[in-house]
């Protein structure tokens, strides 16, 4: 008996009797059998969450970490007219780029074409006696119809730093955004570039206008080529009169926020490097060309329908005689134009991941599987 007081009145309520000695120990020893197998089966299944840990772990941060493929994606503005007073703008802005700035553009640019051509042509085929001659005429043609491109973006471009000049046994190296790098350098100085063959219009104008200046094409899918190549650069460079041999080292276009390796190609033909930081300014346009998903006449359309193509180009030049050069002029060129370096091969971006490094992956994942499953 046990006496309970609730206030105000009094209560007597009973308790039951305890049970007896047999039932208790019998109810303890099931409940704790019971929670004995549940811990067992919480310990084995945190134990084997721990063994594959690792695994989930080199996953999740492929995906998140993914710094190769940030490299070569748009990465979009920060939208700042979705409200009810700047969306009119905003609408205004668009009329005036597509309906008053494009078509003048397009205007721009059709004179510029009428005036090279009709130029280029008669110097090209009635002063083939006269090569030195003929190379200094074309050579300022090409800079003529370079600066009626970047006028028909509206372009501001800043040159900082020495003026790249003809002299022998030197070569320019720049990061590459866009296929309109060479035309922003080249309004500058007429350069003789290594650069992909192309085809469509853009290969026209390679195998015909471009070929003039000195310019150098190869073919990424052909491994002969690159012999022909490297023979062609070296002769390139010996040249008194050529003109200033540029190389893109990165090999594939990125988008202006990352630099990929250098190949080591342009480092060891024995002259000076003389490096060029190209920055771009994406409040006004993004330059940077995705090959893969917009083709090169969809690119200049863009261009030609934003506000302006601003950018910052600075020259600067080093001895070639340093060691570790590729390295130390990426570095360079990322620090000045703010760009973030990376550790990976640009090449990969036109290749698959090999399949014997994915099933050296497969055939490890297997193998601890089996493993897991014979202790068991």
């Amino acid at each position: 008996m046990s006496w309970t007081c609730i206030a105000p009145t009094l209560k007597i309520t009973t308790r039951p009797d305890p049970p007896s000695t047999s039932l208790t120990a019998s109810s303890a020893c099931n409940s704790s059998s019971l929670h004995f197998r549940r811990s067992r089966f919480g310990l084995g299944a945190f134990r084997d969450l721990l063994d594959i840990s690792p695994t989930l772990t080199e996953a999740a941060g492929a995906i998140v970490d993914d710094s190769f493929t940030r490299c070569f994606k748009s990465i979009p503005p920060e939208f700042w007219n979705w409200n009810i007073y700047l969306f009119p703008l905003w609408c205004f802005g668009v009329l005036v780029r597509h309906l008053i700035l494009f078509p003048a553009r397009v205007l721009i640019l059709t004179i510029g074409w009428i005036i090279f051509l009709s130029s280029f042509i008669p110097v090209h085929l009635l002063l083939k006696g006269h090569d030195t001659l003929r190379r200094k005429l074309e050579r300022l043609l090409v800079e003529l119809i370079c600066c009626f491109f970047v006028a028909s973006w509206s372009g501001v471009v800043n040159y900082h730093g020495p003026r790249p000049s003809i002299r022998p046994k030197q070569v320019y190296v720049a990061n590459h955004t866009s296929m309109i790098d060479f035309i922003v350098l080249q309004q500058m100085t007429a350069f003789a570039v290594i650069m992909q063959k192309h085809p469509g219009w853009v290969g026209f104008l390679q195998s015909t206008i471009l070929e003039s200046v000195g310019c150098i094409w190869f073919n990424r899918t052909e491994a002969k080529d690159r012999e022909i190549v490297a023979r062609k650069l070296r002769d390139h460079v010996q040249g008194a009169d050529n003109n200033p041999l540029l190389i893109f080292p990165e090999g594939t276009c990125v988008n202006n926020h990352y630099t990929v390796m250098f190949k080591k190609g342009a480092f060891e033909l024995g002259c000076m490097v003389c490096p060029i930081a190209i920055k771009y300014n994406k409040i006004f346009a993004d330059a940077f060309w995705n090959s893969r998903k917009q083709s090169f006449t969809m690119h200049l359309l863009q261009l030609t329908t934003s506000w302006a193509v601003v950018c910052d180009v600075i020259c600067f030049c080093i001895d070639n005689l340093i060691y570790g050069l590729s390295t130390w002029v990426r570095d360079m060129i990322s620090i000045r134009a703010g760009l973030k370096k990376v550790p990976w091969d640009g090449y990969l971006k036109y290749s698959c991941p090999s399949p014997k490094h994915r099933e050296r992956k497969q055939r490890s994942f297997a193998e601890w599987v089996l493993r897991r499953l014979e202790e068991k």
